[in-house]
């Protein structure tokens, strides 16, 4: 079943504590932390403490997004704050796959991102590194955009290469996802589709949450080969 990923972007930053338990309660198993430095991606948002005060508030899965440049330097920062998941953009390191080696040697799982105009070619000899691989269907840096259909290909793609069997990562999906774009995405073969405004539009997450899910599970038998939905 492909899950949903709650993006605290679009939460209430002023009680993002009481934000967490309201994900929990609700019964969401992810939520996406998106961290930026104001160079990777023109925003700011938080780091490394503002994690770690949050982390006990929830028992969900932390998703954790770095739009930050040379994310290396601050791995284990994050790791100690209680990520669960490190994500990193192959365009923002020099060393891709020492980077990917060096998360997974701190036991959390490894994610590599690309944006909308890096090509699936460019990351390709490093999947066999990744644990997840996060397709921006928008340029990183701000919630609210539209989806750019470009990333179905992305997704198609990385789906195909997975089910040749040479590769084993959770696929993601992230920006522009809402009820109008959720059963596309999962059609391509995303397995984890992360939600800013159209989740925390709503007052109820928990009517949110089986809403999208069951908008997600309606287009799982379409999916594209090689699906991995679950929580590692």
């Amino acid at each position: 079943m492909p899950e949903i990923a709650p993006s605290v972007l679009s939460a209430d930053f002023a009680r993002l504590g009481q934000e967490l338990e309201a994900l929990d309660a609700a019964g969401c198993r992810l939520v996406h932390l998106d961290v930026m430095d104001g160079m990777f991606v023109p925003n700011l948002t938080f780091g490394a403490p503002v994690i770690k005060a949050l982390r006990p508030h929830s028992s969900m899965f932390f998703d954790t997004h770095l739009m930050i440049e040379a994310p290396e330097r601050y791995f284990e920062d994050f790791v100690k704050a209680g990520a669960d998941g490190i994500t990193f953009h192959r365009e923002a390191t020099g060393n891709p796959a020492q980077a990917l080696e060096k998360l997974r040697g701190m036991g959390v799982l490894a994610g590599l991102s690309i944006k909308p105009g890096t090509p699936v070619e460019e990351i390709e000899s490093l999947l066999g590194l990744c644990d997840l691989v996060l397709v921006m269907s928008v340029e990183p840096g701000f919630g609210g955009q539209a989806f750019q259909p470009q990333a179905l290909g992305k997704l198609r793609q990385l789906a195909d290469l997975r089910a040749q069997g040479r590769y084993d990562y959770i696929l993601e999906v992230d920006g522009g996802i809402n009820p109008q774009t959720i059963g596309q995405v999962v059609q391509a073969g995303a397995d984890w589709l992360v939600m800013g405004s159209a989740f925390f539009s709503r007052e109820d997450y928990a009517s949110a949450l089986a809403e999208f899910r069951a908008l997600a599970e309606c287009r799982e038998e379409e999916k594209a080969p090689g699906g991995k939905a679950g929580l590692q």
